[in-house]
């Protein structure tokens, strides 16, 4: 019987030690550290044999950064103040690679007044990894690596709460925007692209300090923050700096890649509250760069809050014209200098605003241009133009020659359903295409040569004549202009309102006379204010004239009256005179 019982209890203990030695990674531990017992899986997690770990201590494997708060729970455990200890632990492999483990603690009685420690350690260094990652990815760019738009305004709310310590160094926002950038994917496709904000990033790290942050937030745009400036100047310096280290070109899949950037400054003398308005006016001060000629740097002020926060209503005001109808059509008629009669007129865009009376078109064209709007105010106006002129071409059944000269917007020209746009606008009035004349400017046609020579075509195509405008202030070659179908060329008023105490703008219409004429092309003169003028554009052979001298840009309402007494006379002798001789017409 005593032999079974030894063989029973030898039974036990093996079965204790198989359970022990496959279980996850256990260990008795003495009061002061040293391993008593350990079992294989612990053996495995830490990548030392049985012999190693009992000549040691867990002080010798445990991260410097976690034995305090390990050693101060175990106090408490072994006080009763906690029951149970349960916490996650780095631990140094024999390779020298963390590993995290899930500790859990519980003490053993060998003899009375004398307790060990038992610990089981679970592996969860893959999940720790995984968790590490997440929140890396969360907080940082994809493509770059560096921090993003969550992570920055992290930061920057840290700097702006610093900040408003008196004793804090001031600090300072960057907002980067690569100038053209689009172009680059466009004609070197997307990967380049993306090797390139990748070198554009490594480019930025390098020419700050080690302190500063700097962000991806998407795009091309990055922001940088400047911490603890000695002065507010030296956010200018670092700028600087970043402007020459990016001139240099990048050579990104065989190709040599120039780039430039538009950067905004905003300094935290000025006293900010929220880290979203620093971004902001940051922001603000990189649009103001691009306006000024972009590759360059602008510190902000608050004259540019103002002006950001005026164009805002004025395009939302803007949006509301369109519904409300507030916009109309002005005309200012186009004469024969020949005969005196009116040719044509052109169409100009009026906006009366409710509150703020007449808009200026050079205040409300370029943000229609930027928000989109200009294309269906552009067909709004080919509509509207179309109906009036076919209007008073009925008026005047003898003339019907008569026409209106429209301008196209950039954005407009280059909408690839353009020409159903005009031939709906045609059709819609029942305009025969010749009484139809689109104006565009010298850049519009030399941005894309090919597709404006095509769009032109077309126009062309449908009997639609076209127009240079502000010819001679663009950066058209002549190489180029016999290619393209053109109509009619139009002098700018800055060669012609100084033409006749100016031999060299003289020279300059003579010249551009002389090339339209060659050309088979017809010159209109804008900007005619004298009888002097008109003498001297007659001499050279110019066609047409149109401005002050023959009339302002009038309403339908008047323009129609000044139709109704179109005679070869409209022409008066002088400009004072016309004044007088326009008031009692359209009074």
């Amino acid at each position: 019987q005593a032999e079974r019982h030894v063989d029973a209890l030898r039974q036990s203990e093996e079965r204790f030690r198989s359970a022990f030695d496959h279980a996850a990674g256990m260990a008795l531990v003495a009061p002061d550290g040293r391993w008593i017992q350990v079992n294989r899986s612990l053996c495995e997690i830490l990548g030392y044999s049985e012999t190693e770990l009992l000549s040691g201590d867990i002080r010798s494997i445990i991260h410097p950064e976690d034995l305090n708060p390990l050693m101060e729970q175990i106090k408490k455990l072994r006080e009763g103040s906690i029951g149970n200890l349960q916490m996650e632990q780095r631990y140094v492999h024999k390779n020298l690679e963390l590993r995290w483990v899930l500790l859990s603690v519980t003490t053993v009685k060998e003899s009375p007044g004398s307790a060990n420690l038992v610990f089981q350690m679970q592996d969860i260094t893959d999940r720790k990894v995984a968790e590490e990652k997440l929140v890396h990815d969360a907080f940082h760019d994809a493509l770059t690596g560096l921090p993003n738009r969550v992570r920055f305004m992290d930061h920057l709310k840290q700097s702006v709460q610093r900040g408003k310590r008196k004793t804090h160094f001031p600090f300072a926002v960057l907002f980067l925007d690569f100038d053209r950038f689009k172009l680059i994917n466009d004609s070197l496709g997307h990967m380049v692209g993306d090797q390139l904000l990748i070198a554009i990033a490594d480019s930025l790290k390098s020419s700050v300090r080690p302190g500063d942050t700097v962000a991806r937030l998407g795009g091309d745009e990055f922001t940088i923050l400047l911490e603890d400036l000695k002065c507010p100047e030296e956010a200018s310096i670092i700028a600087r700096r970043l402007l020459a280290s990016l001139s240099k070109p990048f050579n990104v899949s065989d190709h040599e890649v120039f780039i430039t950037a538009s950067i905004g400054i905003a300094l935290s003398t000025a006293g900010y509250e929220y880290p979203e308005d620093i971004l902001r006016d940051a922001d603000t001060a990189m649009y103001r760069a691009k306006t000024l000629g972009k590759a360059r740097f602008e510190v902000f002020d608050k004259t540019m809050h103002a002006n950001a926060m005026h164009l805002l209503q004025m395009e939302t005001d803007l949006w509301r014209a369109v519904e409300r109808k507030e916009l109309t059509l002005d005309y200012q008629p186009i004469v024969s200098l020949q005969t005196g009669r009116i040719a044509g007129f052109e169409a100009l865009l009026r906006w009366q605003h409710p509150s703020r009376g007449v808009v200026s078109p050079l205040d409300f064209i370029s943000v229609a241009e930027e928000t989109g709007l200009i294309v269906p105010i552009g067909q709004w106006v080919l509509d509207q133009g179309c109906r009036q002129i076919r209007d008073w071409q009925k008026l005047n059944p003898h003339d019907q020659r008569l026409y209106v000269s429209v301008n196209l917007s950039a954005k407009q020209f280059m909408q690839p359903d353009l020409i159903d746009q005009v031939s709906l606008a045609l059709d819609r009035a029942g305009l025969n295409p010749n009484s139809l004349k689109v104006e565009i400017t010298e850049s519009m046609v030399m941005q894309n040569v090919e597709s404006a020579t095509k769009m032109l075509g077309q126009l062309r195509a449908l009997g639609v004549e076209i127009s240079i405008d502000d010819f001679g202030t663009g950066y058209s070659s002549l190489s180029y202009l016999h290619r393209f179908p053109i109509s009619t060329l139009k002098v700018d008023r800055s060669f012609v309102s100084s033409m006749t105490d100016n031999q060299e703008n003289l020279e300059i219409v003579r010249t551009i006379v002389g090339l339209a004429r060659n050309l088979k092309m017809e010159v209109v003169a804008e900007g005619v204010e004298t009888a002097d003028q008109v003498a001297k554009l007659r001499a050279l052979g110019c066609e047409y004239g149109q401005g002050y001298y023959f009339s302002k840009a009038l309403n339908a309402e008047k323009a129609v009256r000044l139709l109704s007494v179109d005679s070869p006379d409209i022409m008066p002798a002088s400009s004072e005179g016309f004044m007088e001789y326009e008031s009692t017409l359209i009074a």
